[in-house]
């Protein structure tokens, strides 16, 4: 059993696998990233991390130690200079690890290993989250501030001069023209008032003169239309009275 047994072996020896991490290790250190298996990122967090805290201080001894493990001229020489610039306030933590998916040979985990303070993107958007959100302990601060604001609310009132005799003459001023102000805007609302209601009386009035004025037109209209047809009838009658009256008798007839 592999109890305890933290090291994966990843299937080779320990030679291989020392070659296999320092070759990786060194590209990584010039890339920025590489592209590998889960496990294998996993080894190699574990072996370049130390390394990358080591190039933090830029001695002779360290940068052999450094190339004792990595065996590449340019590597440390980029670690040291450019690297250890960017990681040196960060407490570890060097890398991170992307997962990809699988692997279509074998389905193997696939992922990708960085260098933190080179991805630019997550950088960015880490630091507009921080922007955003403020976190406030409670506690001593808010009581802190609550002592502060009474603190500054004593020292205005403090500050602020006892009212004087002039202060208060120019107050009672105030209120008066307030006051009149005040009267003056309701009498001009009352006058409004007053013109709105005669307009509305003077508006009525005139509608009921102009509806009697035309009541008095269909009047006259149907007066004038019933004239000739009375005539004609009188016509009628007396025409029709003269027709009997030159109609003889029956009695004349027989005679």
């Amino acid at each position: 059993m592999r109890h305890a047994r933290k090291v994966n072996h990843l299937g080779r020896t320990s030679t291989h696998r020392k070659a296999m991490l320092s070759n990786m290790a060194s590209s990584l250190i010039l890339h920025k990233r590489i592209a590998t298996t889960v496990a294998k990122a996993k080894a190699l967090r574990t072996f370049v991390e130390p390394l990358i805290t080591r190039s933090k201080e830029d001695t002779t001894q360290s940068r052999r130690v450094v190339f004792s493990y990595l065996q590449d001229k340019k590597a440390v020489s980029e670690l040291f200079r450019e690297v250890s610039s960017k990681i040196m306030e960060r407490p570890g933590g060097y890398t991170r690890i992307l997962r990809t998916g699988l692997r279509k040979g074998d389905a193997s985990e696939m992922c990708i290993i960085e260098l933190v303070d080179y991805n630019l993107n997550m950088l960015d958007t880490k630091e507009t989250k921080k922007a955003a959100t403020r976190r406030s302990r409670r506690g001593t601060k808010k009581a802190g501030a609550v002592a502060s604001a009474s603190g500054t609310a004593a020292e205005k009132i403090a500050k602020t001069p006892a009212p004087t005799a002039l202060t208060m003459d120019v107050a009672e001023e105030a209120t008066i023209i307030e006051d009149a102000t005040i009267v003056e805007e309701t009498a001009m609302v009352e006058d409004t008032t007053m013109v709105e209601d005669t307009a509305m009386i003077e508006e009525t009035t005139m509608v009921e003169e102009t509806a009697m004025v035309e009541d008095a037109n269909v009047v006259e209209d149907v007066e004038t239309a019933a004239a000739p047809v009375a005539e004609e009838q009188k016509v009628e009658e007396v025409e029709t009275e003269t027709v009997t009256d030159e109609t003889p008798s029956v009695d004349e007839t027989k005679e």
